[in-house]
């Protein structure tokens, strides 16, 4: 199908009433090609997760299955997992403030 011929489409379903904008018609395009192709939410939450996009938490919502399913998709994918730890600063200023309060 050309382009020409799609963009034409998309304009008569948004001039029939069928959608109020492209944006709507792409939600919903979108919503049934994942629904077709279940898959592809996978790819989207692993790629968002690779590029720092999303968490560990929301990738694996995003794909549809827990966290530890997420993992083994990551691992299966060759992509390893995000773990960030609070520099020595952070460490030293949590552990200034927990003796404080002990003290107090």
């Amino acid at each position: 199908m050309k382009t020409k011929t799609i963009d034409e489409e998309v304009s008569a379903l948004i001039s029939s009433g069928a959608y109020k904008s492209k944006n709507d018609l792409f939600i919903d395009a979108y919503r049934a090609l994942i629904i077709t192709k279940p898959n592809l939410k996978i790819k989207s939450a692993v790629e968002l997760y690779k590029n720092k996009k999303v968490s560990l938490s929301r990738a694996s919502e995003i794909a549809g299955v827990n966290i530890e399913e997420f993992k083994n998709i990551l691992e299966s994918a060759g992509v390893k997992r995000i773990v960030e730890s609070p520099s020595k600063d952070e460490l030293e200023k949590e552990c200034e403030l927990i003796l404080k309060r002990s003290r107090a």
